[in-house]
C-alpha cells in the first residue's frame, strides 16, 4: 500500500526517508499518426488511453541518524530487493490518484539526481497504473474438424489423376471373419487378388 500526506510517503509498512516534495499524476490518450503521400500534415486517429503514471518526488539530506545515501538505499530496497525478478503490485491511497480512478500501481522506475552545491539528492519514484486483465482462450471443435477436412482435400488435389481414380473406385476392405482367403497353412488355395494401382 502507498500512502501520502502533506509531508510523508509510506509504501507498505515503510515510511520513506526524506522530505516529500511533490506528486504528479499524468494520463495520456493514445493517438496514431498516419503517413499520407503528398501531405505534410499527418492525419491522427485516437485508439485508446495509456496507463496513468504517478511521479512522487522526495529530497534526501544527511541527518543525525541516517545519511542521504543510506536513505537512498532504503528506497532502493523497496523498488527492488536482491534477487527480486518481478515488480510488486501496490495499492495506492491518495486524494489525487483517487480522483483519477487509480487504485493499484507498480513501482516502474526509480531515479535520483545528486545536487552537488546543495548537498542533497532528489529522488523521483515513478508508478504506473496496474489493471488486472483476464484473457480466456477457447478452442472450437468444428474449426479443428474443418481444418482437418481442408488439409485432406488439399493433399488429394496434389495426387496424380490415375491414383485419385483408384482411391475412388477401390471399394471397402472385407469385414473380419468373412475374408474370401483360405488358410494356406491347411493346404487351402488363396483367393485374394490384388488390383494393380495406376501410378
Amino acid at each position: 500500500m502507498i500512502y501520502t500526506d502533506e509531508s510523508t510517503v509510506k509504501i507498505d509498512s515503510v515510511i520513506l526517508p526524506g522530505v516529500f516534495k511533490s506528486i504528479e499524476v499524468k494520463g495520456d490518450a493514445i493517438v496514431d499518426e498516419q503517413e499520407v503521400e503528398g501531405q505534410s500534415k499527418k492525419p491522427k486517429q485516437a485508439t485508446g488511453y495509456d496507463d496513468v503514471k504517478v511521479n512522487i518526488e522526495l529530497i534526501l539530506e544527511d541527518g543525525p541518524d541516517m545519511g542521504k545515501l543510506e536513505k537512498l538505499e532504503t528506497i532502493q530496497q523497496i523498488f527492488r530487493t536482491s534477487g527480486q525478478e518481478k515488480p510488486t503490485v501496490h495499492k495506492i491511497i491518495n486524494s489525487h490518484t483517487a480522483v483519477r480512478g487509480v487504485k493499484q500501481v507498480i513501482f516502474k522506475q526509480l531515479t535520483h539526481k545528486a545536487e552537488n552545491k546543495k548537498g542533497q539528492i532528489v529522488v523521483t519514484l515513478e508508478f504506473w497504473e496496474y489493471t488486472v486483465m483476464t484473457i480466456t482462450a477457447s478452442k472450437s471443435a468444428s474449426g479443428s474438424a474443418g481444418a482437418a477436412a481442408a488439409a485432406t482435400s488439399a493433399a488429394r488435389s496434389n495426387l496424380k489423376a490415375g491414383y485419385q481414380s483408384y482411391l475412388g473406385n477401390r471399394g471397402k476392405a472385407p469385414a473380419l471373419g468373412k475374408s474370401p482367403a483360405r488358410d494356406t497353412a491347411k493346404g487351402g488355395k488363396h483367393l485374394a487378388t490384388v488390383k494393380a494401382m495406376p501410378y
